[in-house]
């Protein structure tokens, strides 16, 4: 058995997700489909079970919305949970029922608003419930450990029902499918890819042009996305680097490259005159370079809190490597944590 959970903002697209057909499917295709593979693609949802709620899609939303407000620091309301049988295993919807009750009070909601539906469209038994963090008490079900909570719930209800142990949700997927790299693995690339990338570049332009150059779509609207040669599409907050975050590393590079010029311009500016002493010029000069040099410090100190990136004992600060090289010392080794 595999299960998932996951919060969310809107009752409305959640509800509709488990009461309708998949908008993407003409009626046309729901048909062939459903000769083709002896699944039921039309009304392909089931409800199994209203609790402390009723009626169609926009009623249910409106119920679960007046019962959020009793809570007033809930951003997330919404509770989707699922669970999927292995396949070649089957159970009556009496015991799917249980299966759904055992979900909901596993998760803190068995006595808030929740519905749990049969979807019939897969080869595999798999029930949905959406349900209403918000009680009608006010309290609010918590989500920490959820993925825990819902892997050791999986557990549990296989050696209720003698069902399949399954622990991994590749075991669902084709020979083909199982050859493509895990999702967190995706993640894991695209962010050593906009990592470097970032360390390379200081203009938003160049930043797009590289990332297009390593096969990625880029999508920037009110935040930033990424679509890999495989069609996946990540967000970049999924990956510790939002739009914000890229702009401001952007930024401070420009800034870096700005105060290097500065100060090469005040260098070139600053040779010895017959109206000035040399050794007050020089003066004048070191007390320029180091002004700019505690300027580069700073912004260099956060373009690297900023990139931060995730490697082992082994990875040195290239701050701590140039201040070691001025001192003659060895530079002591930061560990990430």
């Amino acid at each position: 058995m595999i299960g998932h959970v996951s919060i969310g903002a809107s009752f409305y697209h959640c509800i509709s997700y488990c009461l309708e057909d998949k908008k993407e499917l003409s009626e046309q295709q729901k048909q062939e489909l459903s000769m083709q593979d002896h699944l039921q693609h039309r009304e392909r949802a089931e409800v199994l079970e209203y609790n402390k709620c009723f009626g169609n899609k926009h009623e249910l939303t409106q119920q679960f919305k007046d019962v959020q407000k009793l809570s007033r620091r809930v951003e997330k309301p919404v509770l989707h949970l699922s669970l999927r049988l292995a396949p070649g295993e089957t159970l009556t919807k009496e015991q799917l029922m249980e299966i759904g009750r055992a979900c909901a009070a596993a998760f803190g909601v068995a006595e808030n608003q929740y519905i749990c539906v049969l979807h019939k469209d897969t080869k595999e038994q798999h029930i949905h419930i959406a349900a209403n963090r918000v009680g009608f008490d006010g309290k609010v079900a918590s989500d920490s450990n959820s993925y825990k909570r819902m892997a050791s719930l999986c557990r549990s209800l296989e050696k209720q029902y003698n069902l399949q142990e399954v622990l991994s949700p590749r075991a669902f997927l084709s020979p083909k499918d199982r050859l493509l790299p895990r999702h967190d693995q995706r993640k894991k690339r695209l962010k050593e890819d906009i990592r470097q990338t970032l360390e390379k570049v200081s203009l938003y332009s160049a930043f797009e042009k590289q990332m297009q150059a390593l096969g990625y779509k880029v999508i920037k609207g009110r935040g930033i996305s990424f679509i890999d040669d495989k069609k996946v599409k990540i967000k970049g907050s999924a990956v510790g680097f939002s739009l914000s975050k890229i702009d401001r590393i952007l930024s401070i590079k420009q800034q870096l490259e700005i105060n290097k010029a500065k100060q090469q311009r005040q260098a070139d500016g600053n040779k010895p005159s017959m109206t000035y002493l040399k050794a007050s010029v020089q003066e004048h000069k070191q007390e320029v370079q180091e002004s700019f040099g505690m300027i580069e410090k700073q912004l260099s100190s956060i373009l690297y809190e900023l990139l931060k990136p995730e490697y082992g004992v082994d990875y040195i600060n290239p701050e701590l490597i140039k201040e070691a090289k001025k001192k003659g010392k060895r530079p002591t080794i930061q560990v990430n944590r």
